[in-house]
């Protein structure tokens, strides 16, 4: 059986869909599972054992082309597209982008969603199997396992996370980094970019957090980023701790799944690293502002999930005038709670004669 998923972008929902991966072979291990992503978000998947081929395509970059290449650059991809013959289509991204490449695939059945589901109508002409929502399946992982389940049914519940592959030339490498560094455990990590301005959580909230994770924990934070503003914001976490909190050098995709996947704890917002720590089994706490930790963020014991207490949270807007409030409405201290509780449950706190030590040299 030759199976097609389409879920392009963003990262985040790209690890949301995993689960359809195990859903599937459960029930067909011998299945030939395709993926169509954007190329910024291949490497996430590559060496994924469930996987056959990745088809990679660069949308962004076709759109900077001249038009007679860009149409020639698309015509190609869809001529290889097209030499597969597939039994079953996924479309899991539901907007006119993907329904385009799910168009074009040769497929018997096209599974997308329906009408109320779509995120936009023209996607509706690509799929000729619409699949309607339960009133449980709320989370982008249940949204992409419902039509999983609708194209092939009777499979068992899998987990809503992951799994997420974990390269093993890329552990090794950040194996050594953090004895380079002489990074332990517990090994917490800070991330506090996101894709929208929105879904961030202010920086000074930030350095306040990193202060109290040294200053009660004993714990120096390792802070991720990728890119200069999100660089900049570290280097003022960095400095409100005098240099205590560690800045992760920038790396690969695949090093970071793996720096991810040897953390105990990962502390961030609405953004893909969060998302990819939950693939791999790491727990995490996530802020969410803008946006819905029901329908967005990781599920279950190993994780805390905390949702702006504003009226007009979860608006989706990515400018609001009351941006500083929003930014400061889920406060330090709840973060703080969230952390002690994971940490508590996985037996992660540092003993006390360390925490003394720790004290006594800093």
């Amino acid at each position: 059986m030759k199976i097609l998923i389409v879920k392009m972008s963003a990262l985040g929902d790209v690890i949301h869909a995993l689960p359809v991966l195990r859903y599937i072979h459960q029930l067909h291990p011998d299945a030939e599972i395709d993926w169509v992503v954007e190329d910024p978000f291949a490497p996430v998947l590559a060496g994924h054992p469930d996987l056959h081929e990745i088809l990679t395509v660069r949308t962004k970059y076709w759109r900077t082309l001249p038009t007679m290449t860009m149409l020639g650059k698309a015509l190609k991809y869809i001529r290889r597209l097209r030499r597969d013959h597939y039994d079953v289509v996924l479309d899991l991204q539901g907007n006119s982008k993907s329904g385009l490449f799910t168009l074009v695939s040769r497929a018997d059945k096209k599974f997308g969603f329906d009408r109320h589901q779509v995120r936009e109508w023209p996607n509706l002409l690509a799929t000729n199997q619409r699949i309607a929502l339960g009133a449980g399946e709320h989370h982008i992982a249940q949204r992409a396992l419902a039509l999983a389940r609708a194209a092939f049914p009777g499979g068992d519940d899998v987990p809503q996370a992951g799994p997420l592959h974990v390269d093993e030339v890329a552990r090794q490498h950040v194996v050594g980094q953090l004895a380079e560094y002489n990074i332990n455990h517990p090994l917490v990590i800070f991330h506090y970019g996101t894709t929208w301005d929105t879904k961030l959580w202010n920086v000074e909230c930030w350095q306040q957090l990193a202060s109290r994770l040294l200053d009660e924990f004993g714990i120096a934070p390792v802070l991720t980023w990728g890119n200069e503003q999100e660089r900049t914001a570290a280097e003022a976490i960095h400095n409100a701790t005098s240099g205590r909190a560690v800045i992760w050098p920038r790396g690969t995709l695949p090093e970071l799944v793996a720096l991810l996947d040897q953390a105990d704890l990962v502390v961030g917002g609405d953004t893909g690293p969060i998302h990819m720590a939950a693939a791999v089994g790491t727990s995490t706490v996530s802020l969410f502002r803008v946006t819905d930790a029901e329908r967005n963020g990781p599920a279950g014991e190993g994780h805390r999930r905390l949702q702006s207490p504003l009226p007009c949270a979860m608006c989706l807007r990515k400018q609001c005038d009351e941006d500083e409030q929003c930014s400061r409405s889920i406060s330090v201290d709840e973060v703080v709670t969230a952390i002690g509780e994971l940490l508590s449950m996985q037996n992660r706190f540092p003993l006390a004669d360390e925490r003394e030590n720790y004290a006594g040299n800093h």
